[in-house]
């Protein structure tokens, strides 16, 4: 998908002067626009992007963007973003809900210290143990690297078995990456920052809790690079 010239020069004003200035002030709120960029790149070229198919059938997608490295070659991670599911209605997505990516053995690194991760969850029963505390990728639900390009053929047999499709972004290079043995959380306390009280994460993902505005860009991404037509 190509991205009209003036959305494109919008996507860049939101990410080189309201984004910096939101997560200075609320840095929860802040993660939800860098997310909305994240997916923007990711899908700006669309023979490297992740498969219009895919994104339709997602169930949920979470976006952990700027994850720090804790070790040199291989090692674990740490970084908070957001996800969303299906809302069931015309809205297309909830609000977002705080997540924490930690630990685990991340495979080996394609560079720099800071990368993006794209995660498209295509059903809920993994959602649900996430809810409770937390889970397991590759334990609590089957996780594989994602597929590049206009189509979802070049799947591999793990990546139709697995329940998670994972990628990740550093330094402009976008792949399909394992995150064997991370684990996912809610985030409560951003959760509050974003919502500005505490809030139940069931109800957020249940779309009973209705989103600021100041989160709506990400609202807006998920919507355009996804399809009620591959659900």
């Amino acid at each position: 998908m190509t991205l009209p010239v003036g959305l494109f020069v919008r996507i860049l004003l939101i990410s080189t002067i309201v984004v910096p200035a939101l997560y200075a002030n609320n840095p929860a709120v802040g993660r939800c626009l860098r997310a909305a960029q994240v997916l923007d790149k990711v899908m700006r070229i669309p023979e490297r992007a992740i498969p219009q198919e895919l994104m339709g059938r997602s169930q949920c997608i979470a976006i952990i963007p700027g994850v720090k490295k804790a070790g040199f070659g291989f090692g674990g991670r740490y970084g908070k973003g957001v996800m969303s599911c299906r809302s069931g209605d015309e809205s297309g997505w909830t609000g977002p809900l705080a997540v924490k990516l930690e630990g685990g053995s991340f495979g080996l690194q394609i560079g720099g210290s800071s990368t993006d991760f794209v995660l498209l969850i295509f059903n809920k029963r993994g959602v649900k143990r996430l809810l409770k505390s937390k889970f397991t990728l590759g334990g609590d639900a089957a996780v594989a690297g994602g597929p590049l390009g206009r189509s979802a053929q070049a799947q591999t047999d793990a990546q139709l078995r697995a329940e998670i499709l994972s990628y990740s972004r550093s330094r402009g290079l976008f792949a399909g990456v394992s995150l064997e043995g991370a684990t996912l959380r809610p985030g409560h306390k951003a959760n509050e920052k974003i919502y500005g009280r505490q809030i139940d994460p069931k109800q957020v993902l249940a779309a009973q809790v209705t989103a600021p505005s100041s989160v709506q860009p990400f609202i807006d991404a998920l919507n355009r690079y996804s399809s009620s037509k591959h659900r």
